[in-house]
């Protein structure tokens, strides 16, 4: 295994354990809050996949959408309740999703693409909310979830579904991290500097467009399916397009250039519009605006970057220490 990809894969495998002990010693109210954001951020890393090759999808409750009420459907009329299987129900359907409408978007850019898929999100809606069978405007209602046969009590539930999510919200991480390094994931990002270019080279656009928007789907579907499970209900409101505009803000704020900075700022956004909706009711989105405002004038690159800029100090202070020690050695010989 690569030196780099061992240590990505560490670093996954800690963050899940302090995620988890962390987990135990919070209250129901701010797992649930967190298992929230964790679904949320989730579909935003799928904007971030897309934000690394040129493109912004304004419709990602489409996917988010789409995972929800497949997942669901199959929890209420199968009555399959196994929040793994209905995970991968989810991811799997929205995936799916993203294989057909990426070929049909994929050659569109910039404002185009972005109305694009918010147009696809709206019919979603629109046809969600004709379909009285399940629900219609007012959706339906989940089972508790079960995990491996266990059902957890009342208790405990909200802690098991959060230790899931962390599960899934660091394994995909940790894969979208691997994505980012590797050579795919490295031309994915020399399509957002130069198109053209990397069509002279050899590779693909329209292919890496595809790629991105699979996989943005399939992270959608995950985030639908936990926050519907969270919720414990489904409606078409999963597809409209402020839902969508609240996972844009999430991949504005963090920027592309961390994964984990993506979950920070979608826990941000949970904690703000709580306190925000009880303090003030009437005001929070202006608080949340602001608070943009502030990052983007101050870490145009998003919160990712403030830890991007830590880690190149860091590596210049170590080369420059490395050529003094180098240059000193050479005066003493």
């Amino acid at each position: 295994m690569h030196v780099s990809t061992k240590r990505t894969c560490l670093a996954g495998l800690a963050a899940a354990i302090v995620l988890v002990i962390i987990g135990v010693l919070l209250p129901d109210w701010l797992l649930f809050t967190m298992t929230k954001a964790i679904g949320y951020g989730l579909v935003a890393l799928g904007i971030i996949t897309l934000m690394r090759g040129g493109l912004v999808s304004f419709g990602q409750g489409l996917v988010y959408c789409i995972g929800a009420y497949a997942s669901g459907l199959m929890a209420t009329r199968a009555g399959i309740t196994e929040a793994p299987l209905l995970l991968l129900v989810g991811m799997l359907a929205s995936a799916a999703v993203g294989l057909i409408a990426g070929p049909l978007i994929a050659r569109y850019r910039g404002i185009f693409f972005a109305m694009l898929t918010v147009a696809l999100s709206m019919v979603l809606y629109g046809v969600l909310v004709k379909i009285n069978e399940i629900g219609g405007s007012d959706g339906f209602t989940l089972p508790e979830p079960t995990f491996f046969g266990w059902e957890p009590t009342v208790e405990v539930a909200d802690l098991a579904l959060y230790v899931t999510g962390v599960i899934v919200a660091v394994a995909a991480a940790t894969a979208c991290r691997l994505y980012y390094d590797s050579m795919a994931g490295m031309i994915a990002l020399a399509v957002r500097e130069n198109e053209l270019r990397v069509e002279y080279l050899g590779a693909s656009v329209f292919r890496v467009t595809v790629r991105n928007f699979t996989i943005a789907a399939a992270l959608g579907g995950l985030g639908g399916t936990l926050n519907g499970m969270a919720l414990g209900h489904i409606d078409p409101l999963f597809s409209f397009w402020t839902t969508s505009g609240e996972f844009v803000f999430i991949a504005v704020l963090s920027g592309h250039l961390s994964v984990s900075a993506v979950f920070v700022s979608s826990l941000i956004l949970e904690l703000v519009r709580s306190f925000s909706n009880r303090y003030f009711p009437e005001t929070w989105q202006l608080i949340l605006g602001s608070f943009l405002i502030i990052v983007i004038v101050f870490l145009p690159g998003g919160i990712g970057s403030a830890w991007e800029r830590f880690r190149n100090r860091n590596r210049n202070r170590d080369t420059g220490e490395e050529a003094a020690d180098a240059k000193q050695e050479g005066a003493g010989s």
